[in-house]
């Protein structure tokens, strides 16, 4: 029997979060103040009881005495001097034990059963998994991960009980509190937020939210205060961006989804689980996932700890140029373009720097190529491949299979093998090799030379795709490249940009 309020209280089995090393075995369950204790109570048919109102503070159900007291302040004390007055407490002692916090306040949490509204997934889980299966993952083990995530996750629950947020438009009885919604109050709202934009929901009479015939009893209604989980809000971006534009409308229009590898429990999977659950279909073909950046030490940016490197910081230097250099955009990407994102990277001073000497060999490769075909023209002074020095075409022949190499890794989007491709062709097959043995054609030979012509439709060709391959990673590289290009024919470049 319970010692305050004379009703009998069940004892039952616990689940698993009992444990022998801890405590005496014996807990105290409370299906409305944790999701632990409402699934045993779900089990035994105990009553999800939670007198507790949005405060903190004791609601009636907890009996006049404790009502509108604080649950963690006086609430705590005055239930001891209760037990203490019935002769129900045998000890009271201050101990130490690991309670949840908020992370944000800073202020302890309490748990409550509440009404919300869920989303079965139950109902399209089956779908949503063989949806999985038409996706590319890249790595491959994101499928993994978020298969057996889609596979074990419970309903979810969308509604929040947030100050601000996408309002869940619903109405409420006034006497009864039973929900309104209905294609009617759907389709209305739908207008009205077009119009006004999702804040009208607050702003607004309910008189104007509602349609009729509900608006000339509109007394009877409440709008209701819950906002939308910000993952079903973002996870509908598929339908709320991607489908209101005509040119982008088809059956599966967003062709990549890149985040973090925290998002298949996010962002990845709350946008697989409304497309599937509406159209049917998963909202994207291909899912990348990449780590997350460390300092040079490994560890994670705090501005705490003062490791904190800005993107600003390597494109226009910090405060102290000789410290911090301004590298400029092309040798960020770069950065970016070097590492294998499937996991954490690192960058930092050092790596940055040796990232800049990389892309400077790329730029004197460049500046090398663009100095030998200055007074080039390809119309005029091109030689035909079968007129071609065996060496030149055994270059050309590189080149191709240069090109298909960084083709290919673009399209899998494995950047650093481009960037492997393009520096290895770079200071290998170019700098150290062809460069250095066609220096005497190109230097000593006389302009109009037919084995220096030869070397410079060679160079020519390579000049062209290597500012093409180079386009996507340094842009402004691969520009500067474009741009000082001899002029071919009548003087007028093939295209006036790279892009």
């Amino acid at each position: 029997e319970h010692p305050l309020y004379g009703r009998v209280s069940r004892v039952v089995a616990g689940g698993d979060y009992i444990t022998t090393d801890t405590g005496t075995g014996l807990v105290h369950t409370a299906p409305g103040h944790g999701q632990e204790d409402f699934e045993t109570g779900q089990k035994y048919g105990l009553e999800p009881l939670s007198p507790v109102d949005n405060y903190g503070r004791f609601t009636a159900e907890a009996g006049e005495r404790f009502e509108g007291l604080s649950v963690l302040k006086e609430g705590n004390e005055a239930i001891i001097q209760a037990l203490d007055e019935c002769g129900s407490l045998l000890k009271a002692e201050d101990y130490p034990h690991r309670y949840p916090y908020d992370w944000r306040t800073k202020k302890p949490t309490i748990f409550r059963a509440t009404e919300q509204w869920f989303i079965s997934v139950d109902a399209f889980r089956e779908a949503a998994l063989a949806a999985i299966d038409e996706v590319r993952w890249i790595p491959e083990m994101g499928k993994t991960r978020i298969a057996s995530m889609t596979s074990s996750r419970s309903d979810w629950c969308i509604s929040r009980q947030r100050s601000w947020g996408v309002p869940i438009p619903v109405f409420y009885q006034a006497h009864t509190n039973e929900p309104l919604i209905n294609n009617s109050t759907i389709t209305h709202i739908k207008e009205v937020f077009r119009q006004h934009g999702t804040d009208a929901w607050w702003t607004m009479d309910t008189q104007q939210l509602l349609p009729e015939p509900y608006r000339s009893e509109w007394s009877l209604w409440v709008r209701g205060n819950d906002t939308i989980d910000v993952w079903f809000d973002s996870g509908s971006s598929w339908a709320g961006v991607v489908n209101t534009r005509d040119n982008l409308r088809h059956d599966n229009p967003v062709e990549l989804y890149l985040e973090g590898s925290d998002q298949h429990r996010g962002w990845f999977q709350s946008s697989l689980l409304t497309s599937v659950a509406v159209r049917g279909a998963p909202p994207y073909q291909t899912v990348l996932t990449h780590g997350f950046v460390l300092d040079e030490k490994g560890y994670k940016m705090s501005k705490s700890l003062g490791n904190v490197l800005s993107p600003l910081t390597i494109i226009e230097g910090g405060s102290d140029k000789k410290k911090q250099p301004a590298y400029g955009a092309d040798v960020l990407r770069l950065w970016v373009a070097t590492v294998d994102y499937s996991s954490d990277v690192l960058v930092g001073g050092t790596i940055i720097k040796q990232v800049f000497d990389a892309y400077r060999k790329l730029r004197n490769t460049a500046r090398f190529l663009i100095g030998n075909i200055h007074d080039f023209d390809k119309e005029q002074d091109g030689v035909a491949y079968e007129d071609l020095p065996e060496v030149d075409k055994w270059v050309l022949g590189k080149t191709a299979s240069l090109i298909r190499r960084v083709r290919e890794a673009y399209e899998s989007y494995q950047f650093y093998r481009v960037t492997q491709e393009l520096l290895a062709f770079s200071n290998q097959l170019l700098s150290n090799f062809y460069l250095d043995v066609s220096k005497d054609r190109l230097y000593i030979s006389t302009p109009n030379d037919r084995r220096r012509r030869a070397c410079q439709s060679v160079i020519r060709v390579v000049t062209e795709a290597f500012a093409l391959l180079l386009a996507p990673l340094l842009p402004h590289m691969a520009e500067d490249i474009w741009q000082n290009l001899p002029h071919d024919g009548e003087g007028v470049r093939r295209s006036g940009s790279v892009f």
